[in-house]
């Protein structure tokens, strides 16, 4: 199941981001719900909220580290649990996913807009940031579960 997850999340993330380049960059944003969510080409030279901007090559060299760190932990300890697995598998999906965008653009390709009116405009994101910000917000419930249950199995 891991194996799909991964595959599925860089496949999406891939589609998108073609379909993002070849259609989206033409027009540069298409409104989905006024004043609310648009998506919209951006061209994210940083890391997370534009951070670290320009430091494309330490970005990348950082994600493939972890990208090896984790394949490493999986391969060693053979996590027995399913919540594990899986947020690690969603979180090597979307690293992958930004890392392929690194190395072959020098920035990760952006689309997806959340904002209210012209007032606030969360950042931009993309699929691959989903699956690192979901496989992290599920490792963090294994966690806390794990911490108010103690040694007992989830």
């Amino acid at each position: 199941m891991e194996i799909l997850i991964v595959v599925a999340g860089i496949l999406i993330d891939r589609l998108s981001k073609f379909w993002t380049l070849t259609q989206l960059k033409k027009v540069q944003q298409i409104p989905i719900i006024k004043n609310f969510f648009d998506l919209t080409y951006v061209e994210n030279r940083g890391a997370a909220w534009g951070t670290f901007s320009g430091k494309t090559t330490i970005l990348s060299l950082v994600t493939f580290i972890v990208l090896i760190a984790i394949v490493v932990y999986i391969i060693k300890y053979r996590p027995k649990s399913k919540l594990v697995r899986i947020s690690l598998s969603l979180i090597i999906s979307g690293a992958v996913g930004n890392l392929y965008d690194r190395v072959v653009y020098k920035y990760v390709v952006d689309f997806i807009s959340f904002h209210y009116k012209d007032v606030y405009y969360y950042p931009v994101f993309n699929v691959a940031d989903i699956c690192v910000v979901l496989g992290t917000i599920i490792l963090a419930i294994f966690i806390i579960l794990k911490d108010d249950k103690k040694n007992e199995k989830i």
